[in-house]
């Protein structure tokens, strides 16, 4: 396979399937197999692509492609001219063209060597195919007298149908999981663990057992995802490690610590060797080195800064039912147990929170914020007020 160009068609099959939307916008593993196909073949090489199809089918196929790649459109009514355009612009040395004129898996992990099977892919030559247009040959005739056809032996595997789908999805995960291990990521399990084709990872990744992985992801070297977590659209930093818990569009670095059972939301940054414990909720919150909320915290709309203790119970009061506002705790902050920040307000660097306080009023640097009742004791009150056994 020498092309890195491709054309796909996204035919309108609903009225021969017999399901509401098209094979290749049908999802298998949650996502549509054509986001599964222009995944497998940019990991090919592939770097310009040329789609058509029927609106609005045409603009759901657009949002399966890869954000990053060069790529064409054109209604399925006439795509002649700018085919001939997308053609012309090629690398002159790219001499091949490939051609998906329908539902298509590339599975390149699984090439049989003893496979005939052919696909609804096909290579051409690109002056051919461009001489087709000029000279208005059909299209399909085009493709009969001169594809050659891409079988099962080069990794191409025709789905004719979703009810195909139960059948492919043994060999997309044996795929998926063949293509991760080579390129040195470690999956304990690979039954129980779910993997976006839009999910990047650098070598040294490790996913445990029940991991689900959606979205732009990125898993960066030695971090450790699982087990029972899930990160959708988030950056996880070397050698952080995500227990037991959910990250959503958020930037997570370096040693970090996330878990168990925190829930990290997005707009969340959580610096160099930040921990975030068990029963943690953080939603657009900036959280640095070092910083710890060990447990059973609400950190929303707020900046800390780095080597803070967040003492058990703290909570973050940014939403007075109209606005929501900031809290901004300095750098070597100690907040004590159940504390409530009511926002906007600020705590100094190296300022105190005694625990139990409700903090309204800004604290400034190296001091001591408490906001509480004084403690009295009423003597001899236990013995007056026992029920009699």
């Amino acid at each position: 396979m020498n092309g890195l160009s491709a054309v796909i068609f996204v035919p309108d099959d609903c009225a021969k399937t017999g399901y509401p939307q098209p094979t290749m916008l049908s999802p298998i593993l949650g996502v549509p197999l054509l986001t599964w196909l222009s995944h497998a073949l940019v990991e090919g090489g592939f770097g310009r692509f040329f789609l058509v199809g029927n609106e609005p089918y045409l603009s759901q196929a657009r949002a399966c492609m890869p954000s990053w790649i060069e790529i064409m459109t054109s209604a399925d009514s006439d795509p002649a001219d700018q085919l001939h355009v997308f053609l012309s612009t090629a690398d002159e040395a790219e001499e091949e063209v490939t051609i998906v004129a329908g539902p298509v898996l590339y599975l390149p992990m699984l090439k049989r060597a003893d496979g005939m099977r052919e696909s609804a892919a096909c290579l051409v030559q690109r002056e051919d195919l461009m001489d087709a247009l000029d000279n208005e040959q059909p299209f399909s005739q085009f493709l009969h007298e001169n594809g050659n056809a891409l079988r099962d032996c080069e990794g191409f595997f025709s789905v004719e149908s979703p009810a195909a789908f139960p059948e492919m999805l043994r060999l997309l995960r044996r795929d998926q999981v063949l293509r991760l291990s080579r390129e040195g990521v470690e999956i304990l399990d690979p039954d129980s663990c779910y993997i976006e084709p839009t999910v990047r990872f650098e070598k040294g990744a490790r996913l445990m057992p029940g991991t689900i992985l959606r979205g732009r992801s990125l898993i960066r070297a030695g971090a450790c995802i699982g087990p029972w977590s899930l990160v959708e659209d988030s950056e996880i930093g070397e050698g952080s490690v995500v227990n037991a818990s959910q990250v959503y569009g958020s930037q997570i670095a370096a040693e970090a610590l996330v878990g168990p059972y925190a829930h990290i939301r997005r707009g969340t940054e959580l610096g160099r060797g930040a921990h975030i414990g068990s029963f943690v909720e953080t939603k657009n919150a900036k959280i640095g080195e070092n910083t710890w909320a060990s447990h059973l915290s609400y950190l929303g709309d707020a900046e800390i800064g780095s080597d803070c203790n967040i003492g058990c119970g703290t909570s973050t009061a940014n939403y007075d039912r109209v606005d929501k506002h900031k809290t901004i705790i300095g750098d070597h902050a100690f907040i004590g147990c159940q504390t409530v920040l009511v926002a906007p307000v600020t705590v100094g660097d190296g300022a105190y929170i005694g625990a139990g306080s409700t903090i309204t009023e800004d604290v400034p640097e190296n001091a001591l914020g408490i906001a509480r009742n004084r403690q009295s004791n009423k003597k001899d009150w236990s013995s007056k007020h026992k029920q009699g056994l």
